[in-house]
């Protein structure tokens, strides 16, 4: 069973390395400015928003009707990454800012992407689903679509909740106040905000909801069981990633060396189990940035770890 490192306390930060959170971030907000601004030339142009809609944001968003996904079956990701509202863009980003650096401190940046894109894809599922089962959605069935990445925030809220229950935010009230108590203030702002929104179409957001979330508990009570449903698609991520680097090869050599000076137990099933005075989990990110860009590129700080770690390891 994985346990969650104690003794490293989280911080929400934009900037540090290897922040996947990050990336998603600017990936969300890429898009919107992209739609953002192509609505306006729209409109400058003498062209309706529904016109927008009809030629440009219909091909990123994910329609109810399964004979039309057929057709642009690409909406199952596009449309997890595409927002067209300000509130929308900036209430999603805020809560994907805070449960996904919590959840990338408690369990490491492996569990973010893979969580985001299957929470987002089983919200997809849910949400096709809902929509020919429950009769009230049936009248705007033709022409509904979905966008957005509540189902993917949903996933990682629910995740890191079903790992850290208890851990406590900001102390500086008191004892802090335990994060499962925050993740219930924002599903209930969730659901509100869908039940008491204008649109036609809020309501038909609740599947996806429940789907994201199933997928984040699902997730991470097997991550803590030792499955990672995530490393095939880490591992997919990577190699893509990775297609043009040269020097990849001499960097895996030198992982590899450090890694059989450390001991072959290093990067097992526990990645909070310690090495001397060092967690493993530290160690494997320095072993994964060496992995990825050589031994040069650690700062002092990382090649201080890595010798205290060896000297332990010795004796």
């Amino acid at each position: 069973m994985r346990t969650v490192e104690k003794e490293r306390i989280p911080s929400l930060s934009l900037g540090e390395e290897r922040n996947i959170v990050t990336q998603l971030l600017v990936v969300n907000l890429t898009l919107f400015i992209l739609l953002l601004f192509t609505r306006v030339i729209y409109n400058m142009e003498g062209y309706s928003t529904a016109q927008f809609n009809e030629d440009v944001l219909a091909w990123a968003s994910l329609p109810a009707n399964p004979a039309r996904l057929l057709t642009r079956p690409w909406t199952l990701l596009t449309s997890m990454f595409s927002h067209v509202s300000v509130w929308q863009v900036f209430s999603n980003m805020v809560w994907l800012w805070g449960f996904g650096t919590l959840l990338q401190n408690v369990a490491g940046h492996q569990r973010i992407l893979p969580l985001y894109i299957y929470g987002g894809l089983c919200g997809a599922i849910f949400y096709i689903m809902g929509m020919h089962a429950i009769p009230a959605f049936e009248p705007i069935l033709p022409q509904a679509s979905m966008i957005g990445a509540a189902a993917s925030v949903m996933a990682l809220a629910i995740g890191v909740t079903t790992v850290a229950p208890n851990y406590r935010l900001f102390p500086m009230l008191g004892r802090g106040i335990p994060l499962w108590i925050i993740t219930t203030v924002f599903v209930a702002l969730h659901i509100s905000s869908h039940i008491f929104s204008t649109n036609d179409d809020a309501q038909t957001y609740f599947p996806a909801l429940l789907g994201g979330g199933l997928t984040g508990f699902l997730y991470m009570m097997q991550w803590k069981k030792g499955k990672d449903w995530g490393a095939g698609l880490n591992r997919l991520t990577y190699k893509v990633t990775h297609l043009f680097h040269p020097v990849e090869e001499q960097h895996k050599e030198a992982a590899a060396l450090v890694r059989k000076r450390l001991g072959n137990s290093i990067g097992g099933n526990n990645p909070y189990r310690r090495v001397g005075a060092v967690p493993e989990q530290r160690l494997n990110e320095i072993l994964d940035k060496i992995h990825e860009q050589g031994i040069h590129a650690l700062t002092p700080e990382e090649q201080e770890t890595l010798l205290r770690a060896s000297k332990q390891q010795d004796n």
